[in-house]
């Protein structure tokens, strides 16, 4: 299986068979899991200086915080795992 990598602004980019979920950073649960993150080594600051605009949690129990909305990093999700399913079917015909 090959690894999807997505950009997530300024550089940055995050593989995508890992994220299982992306949120906004303002609710006080969502803060919470940052500072949990960040008190246990588990949190990736991928902003590059700038405002936290979303949260991506992932699959091993890590939180990457991204400069970007969280709407621009599902559309891109979305787009990297329909080109990977497509990508199977077509191998799979071959």
């Amino acid at each position: 299986m090959e690894t999807e990598l997505i950009h997530i602004g300024f550089g940055n980019v995050l593989a995508v068979n890992h994220v299982i979920g992306i949120a906004s950073p303002g609710s006080a649960p969502i803060k919470r899991q940052i500072q949990e993150g960040k008190s246990k080594g588990t949190a990736i600051d991928m902003t590059s200086g700038r405002k936290t605009k979303a949260v991506v949690f992932l699959d091993t129990g890590g939180v990457v915080l991204a400069a970007i909305t969280p709407e621009t990093i599902v559309g891109r999700v979305q787009a990297a795992r329909t080109d990977a399913a497509r990508s199977a079917v077509e191998s799979d015909e071959a």
